[in-house]
């Protein structure tokens, strides 16, 4: 008898799923319905670990299917699971997928801004009477003309339903970064789906650290917004890094908010050579916090920007005492690097 081979995932709580050839158990969790944790979907940001208890996988690379493995194993990186075998899991957490609180709306481009050379703020108006409900930090998808979709941050805050800001880095040969920074005008349409995502801001007295890496500045911009109008007293701490001192493209704002005294701003250049001009700090953001904090004990870390720098920013902290549940983070990986 000949057919599509699919296997049966099983939660660790007796909750089932089929998983098809060649799908991630991520994906195929979400076709059933439920949410795993994931981020950066490419193997790298560690959002998603989780065991496989027992069965037969691999673990993709865009290289090569990789060797077989078999579970029991622990910390294995669900977004690159595919089944050889029925298999049973125990992810971190596992919720039903509440599709009712998402919407497709078409929105209208107001204004597209170049802060930065590789950067674009693009401003969309949604129709008369149309609002989205979303949580501070959550992103949303547009939707291309030939089915494909791009996930990118709100960057405003839930105050502001009746529209939406992402900030786009330009990437060669991205398709909707393409007709952005090229083709789109004011008044032309766009297709979004939203909200998604679970980067939010936790309810907690504990201070909080942002570090927002690149266009990761984008939810991070949302939740702090968001917190400064609710006048809050947690200690907020952010930290911004970027290759080079140009691409701090909302510098300004944040040290607006700094000056004011609603936050610790620290701006971190990997990249300053000797003739930029920059006199403030230099190296990897995620090194620059425990150089200020090695011990993160209490505290709550909110991290946006590479998988790698995620990725670097989980493993260090986790050794300078930050509870791994206190570690909150959304990994931009370029979409072709995401494989469902």
């Amino acid at each position: 008898m000949s057919g599509t081979v699919h296997h049966i995932v099983t939660v660790d709580d007796g909750l089932a799923f089929e998983c098809g050839p060649h799908e991630s158990i991520i994906a195929a969790a979400e076709r059933a319905g439920w949410e795993l944790p994931a981020s950066c979907r490419a193997g790298v940001c560690g959002s998603c670990e989780g065991d496989v208890l027992s069965g037969r996988f691999v673990t993709p690379s865009r290289q090569d299917l990789g060797p077989e493995r078999q579970g029991p194993l622990s910390q294995v990186k669900l977004c690159r699971v595919r089944p050889c075998s029925d298999l049973r899991i125990a992810p971190r957490e596992i919720r039903r997928r509440d599709m009712s609180s998402q919407k497709v709306i078409i929105a209208k481009v107001l204004r597209i801004e170049r802060p930065a050379p590789e950067v674009a703020v693009l401003k969309l108006r949604f129709p008369a009477g149309v609002r989205a409900k979303f949580r501070a930090g959550q992103y949303l998808r547009v939707l291309l003309d030939d089915g494909e979709e791009r996930s990118f941050s709100m960057a405003n805050p839930p105050q502001q339903s009746d529209g939406v800001e992402l900030h786009v880095r330009y990437l060669e040969g991205g398709r909707f970064a393409e007709q952005l920074f090229h083709q789109l005008q004011p008044g032309d349409s766009v297709r979004l789906r939203l909200p998604l995502g679970d980067f939010y801001l936790r309810e907690s007295e504990a201070p909080a650290i942002f570090i927002a890496a690149g266009t990761g500045f984008a939810p991070v911009q949302s939740i702090l917004e968001e917190l400064l109008k609710k006048g809050t007293q947690r200690p907020l701490h952010l930290y911004v890094g970027a290759r080079t001192p140009e691409l701090l493209y909302r510098h300004t704002l944040a040290q607006r908010w700094a000056d004011a005294g609603r936050l610790r701003y620290v701006p971190v250049v990997s990249s300053a050579g000797a003739g930029c001009g920059w006199i403030g700090r230099s190296g990897r953001v995620h090194e620059a916090v425990l150089e200020d904090m090695p011990d993160l004990s209490g505290h709550e870390v909110y991290a946006c920007g590479s998988p790698g720098m995620v990725a670097a920013a989980r493993a260090t902290f986790e050794q300078h005492g930050l509870s791994p549940a206190h570690f909150f983070c959304d990994a931009f990986a370029p979409s072709q690097e995401v494989s469902t």
